[in-house]
């Protein structure tokens, strides 16, 4: 049934070796909200540091916990098909709807990758980790003041399809350079007749093939050292198989004896039957070689003609071929052979051939001003949506006086240049936080604390529409506290509902919300410093709510706090 497919991706465990104070710690997460607490410098940024490089981010040695050779961090997700698609195109492995994702660091500065079993590269990893965790840091935020991620943040939102426009913007583009490029050669236009003519025919007299050049040089190494190679595989084949001295007979001895003990020793007879599956394959190759040594034989007629042949194409190709790379320049050379027919008639047909491209083109910029228009009506009536939805969240975060506005400008579609590969409309996030005053970009207004409610409230918005599976937020309760904490909590635990949600947090207005409470705690022995990462049980969280509140544990009045606090959270998710 479809409600047991997996149709998001999620965090299923980290393990943690030897990274920073975390000596050794294996992580569990589960769906729903959980958050992540503990002391100043316990390790709870060191988590989302090991999340960081599974996925893919900058390693540093310095990372690697002292008196240790490396650092190993390995992340399992659960992942959707599509997700399963882009793993499998990077090179990676994934197994039962999971990959496991492992780095390792050494103190040299080295950096190793597995996706599954498959050597991998941070690089190859970064390219679809973006589908399997959204983290989200204070400084990250400021990603919201970037025009194409404002503007692919709202396609997304109100699930636009570019590919026709696209398509179709790509035609305009290909004949707009083909028009320039024939009023160029116009210019010059007997001369590059006359060139193009001369390569036509050069072309279509030797007709090379893709690949030809590689294979006729092969061929020729193997017809130029064919005495060579029949003295190797004939001295092969002696060592072999010779009346003398034969390796099959000595091995089919081994064998012999081998067999005489069959049934005696299941660890022996496993390694009998490797040796038997050896000799059998080395048989095969002896057979091989015999056949490749009949076959070898010396041809003058066919090497001559293929050093006519070899000379001929590279003559073609010196004379006609781009750039140094031999290979890609061959292949240049057939794509231009194939297209030189296209050329001239463009050339030959001279103004007459730019007036039929011209029409094309503007039948083609019709069409893509439409589809253009069309795109910036569905993205003005979405912009109203998310604006509004978006404000509305923003409001119930403490900040009651503020809207978002997403801000579309469209350029004059009548102007060529007004057009991209994604419109012709201009797209920012707009921001004001009190009442009566002017919306402006949001670099400009917006503190850091009300970047990330910002940010947080944009996530709870379009997160039913995203494929990401997983939130990580890290300070996104900077700044705030009291009632708007609160808010934070709450939106948190919404936006749950629809994706894992993992949270740092140092408040307990936001942690008292959570579904999965894990608690990181430091204990110090000398000079070693260990860290422990543990889910904590109902009793066990009040007293660490109460540690948050107050910074003591054992303050009755605090962990009566801390029991109001977790009353009135569970009554308003009952409510």
């Amino acid at each position: 049934m479809a409600s047991n497919q997996i149709k998001k991706s999620s965090l299923d465990e980290i393990s943690i070796r030897s990274l920073g104070v975390i000596e050794s710690s294996n992580i569990e997460f589960k769906s729903g909200l959980t958050v992540l607490t503990g002391e100043t410098g316990a390790g709870k940024t060191m988590v989302l540091t090991a999340l960081g490089l599974v996925l893919g981010s900058k390693s540093d040695s310095d990372l690697v916990r002292a008196g240790q050779e490396r650092a190993v961090v390995t992340g399992r997700f659960s992942v959707p098909k599509q997700t399963q698609q882009e793993i499998l195109e990077s090179g990676g492995e994934v197994e039962d709807d999971s990959v496991v994702i492992t780095r390792t660091l050494s103190t040299q500065g080295k950096s190793r990758v597995l996706v599954g079993s498959s050597v991998s590269s941070a690089a190859a990893v970064a390219s679809f980790a973006s589908s399997l965790v959204e983290i989200h840091a204070q400084s990250s935020s400021s990603k919201l003041i970037k025009p194409a991620v404002s503007r692919e943040l709202l396609d997304r939102y109100a699930h636009l399809d570019l590919s026709e426009y696209q398509e179709v913007f790509a035609q305009f583009q290909e004949l707009t350079s083909r028009i320039d490029d024939l009023k160029n050669q116009l210019k010059q236009q007997d001369q590059e007749i006359e060139l193009l003519s001369k390569f036509a025919e050069e072309f279509s007299k030797l007709s090379p093939k893709p690949g030809e050049l590689v294979q006729i040089e092969n061929e020729i190494a193997k017809l130029g050292s064919v005495e060579q190679l029949n003295q190797a595989v004939s001295n092969g084949l002696n060592l072999l198989d010779s009346e003398d001295i034969s390796a099959f007979n000595l091995l089919a001895q081994v064998r012999k004896g081998l067999d005489t003990v069959t049934g005696k020793d299941t660890e022996l007879d496993q390694i009998s039957e490797r040796f038997t599956e050896s000799f059998l394959n080395l048989q095969d190759i002896g057979s091989d070689l015999n056949s490749y040594l009949t076959s070898l034989e010396a041809d003058p007629a066919r090497f001559s003609y293929l050093q006519e042949r070899k000379a001929a194409l590279s003559s073609l190709l010196k004379r006609y071929g781009k750039g140094s790379d031999k290979e890609k320049a061959y292949e240049d050379l057939i794509a231009d052979g194939l297209s030189v027919s296209e050329k001239l008639a463009d050339l030959s047909g001279g103004s007459n051939r730019v007036a039929e491209l011209e029409t094309k083109k503007e039948e083609v910029f019709a069409q893509l001003q439409k589809l253009a228009v069309n795109l910036s009506k569905s993205r003005s009536v979405a912009a109203k949506k998310l604006s509004d939805a978006v404000t509305f969240e923003i409001k119930n975060l403490s900040m009651p006086n503020a809207h978002f506005v997403i801000d579309q400008k469209s350029l004059d579609v009548n102007l060529a240049a007004s057009y991209s590969n994604f419109g012709v409309d201009e797209i920012s996030i707009l921001f004001s936080a009190h009442a009566g005053a002017a919306a402006l970009p949001l670099s400009k207004v917006a503190s850091g604390g009300e970047l990330s409610r910002v940010m947080l409230a944009l996530e709870v918005v379009i997160a039913e529409a995203e494929p990401i599976g997983t939130y990580v937020f890290d300070e996104v309760d900077a700044g705030v506290g009291g009632k708007a904490a609160v808010e934070v909590g709450r939106r948190l635990a919404k936006l749950s509902k629809s994706a894992q949600v993992i949270v740092i947090t140092h408040l307990p207005q936001v942690a008292v919300w959570a579904d999965n409470h894990l608690v990181v705690k430091k204990s110090e022995s000398g000079s070693v410093t260990q860290s422990d990462v543990r889910q904590i049980s109902a009793d066990e969280r009040k007293i660490e709510i109460a540690r948050m509140l107050s910074g003591q544990e054992d303050s009755q009045t605090a962990q009566e706090h801390a029991s109001e606090l977790l009353t009135i959270v569970r009554q308003s998710m009952i409510s």
